[in-house]
């Protein structure tokens, strides 16, 4: 994923109400339940399936650093699939989601206007269509730059256009991403 996917992510996995499981040994475990046995998880991670029965048994305790990540990447991304989409069901509904952001970002504009692309820190709060969008999209298996587009709509329709009372019909640029933090 991009920028903006993982930033979705993690704002969802903020919802969690448990901590994932800490050693190796509960996270392997963990997944061999949910994948439903050795073999997948083994062909999930990249490793034995031998390995994986050793750290179910915590004959294994400490991972490689390259698989530790992997580990924990494929348990978190599994964690309480329930709290997970209530989570974005509420952003999507209701609530919407605060972006948080410092990118190249405005209207093409003549230089020196206000107006102008330049880089911007913005904390904006993006009503519960466009969060919608965004989950929906995510779930479809959109591009890093079709997220981004939406993402850019929602922030000029928010900080440009103020909810429809300004600046009519010009198009956003939402370029140069150095960061992208979402929260519920």
């Amino acid at each position: 994923m991009g920028i903006v996917g993982d930033g979705l992510e993690r704002a969802v996995q903020q919802a969690f109400t448990r901590p994932i499981p800490k050693s190796a040994g509960a996270q392997m475990r963990y997944l061999v339940k949910q994948l439903k046995g050795t073999r997948a998880v083994a062909d999930a991670l990249g490793i034995s399936q031998r390995t994986v029965e050793r750290y179910v048994k915590d004959q294994i305790r400490r991972p490689r650093a390259d698989l530790a990540q992997r580990l924990e990447d494929a348990v978190r991304a599994r964690w309480q699939p329930r709290i997970r989409a209530e989570a974005r069901k509420q952003a999507a509904t209701s609530t919407g989601l605060v972006v948080d952001t410092r990118a190249r970002f405005g209207f093409t504009a003549a230089p020196g206007t206000t107006d102008d692309a330049r880089i911007r820190h913005l904390t904006i709060a993006l009503p519960p269509q466009y969060a919608a969008r965004l989950f929906d999209a995510q779930d479809a298996g959109a591009s890093e730059r079709q997220l981004r587009d939406i993402a850019a709509e929602g922030l000029g329709e928010m900080y440009f256009r103020d909810g429809g009372r300004r600046a009519h019909g010009l198009d956003v640029e939402f370029t140069d991403v150095e960061h992208v933090e979402f929260d519920l």
